[in-house]
């Protein structure tokens, strides 16, 4: 999956993505990792906390989203109605 990755600055992880290889690969692409360290680690690595609190942001939207019975459940079987489906719940909640 790390050849799949598109060009980024950063990619925000939680702390099951915490690995040595994980993070050498990372550094590799010139992508910053923003992972913080597992609580057990000797070393704890650095992180940006601003942009690790974006991650929140982005899980809260995906919750969101999937309150609504026809995205969670995935009722739709072409991917073009099925992003047409998530648009429009996008719109509705971010509108009101």
């Amino acid at each position: 999956m790390l050849d799949a990755l598109p060009p980024a600055k950063a990619l925000l992880g939680d702390r099951g993505y915490d690995a040595r290889w994980f993070r050498q690969a990372l550094a590799e692409r010139g992508i910053k990792a923003c992972i913080p360290s597992h609580r057990t680690r000797k070393i704890q690595h650095a992180y940006d906390r601003t942009l690790y609190r974006q991650r929140h942001r982005i899980e809260n939207m995906f919750a969101r989203l999937k309150d609504w019975r026809r995205i969670h459940t995935r009722y739709d079987r072409c991917a073009h109605t099925f992003m047409s489906a998530i648009a429009l719940a996008a719109t509705t909640l971010f509108w009101l």
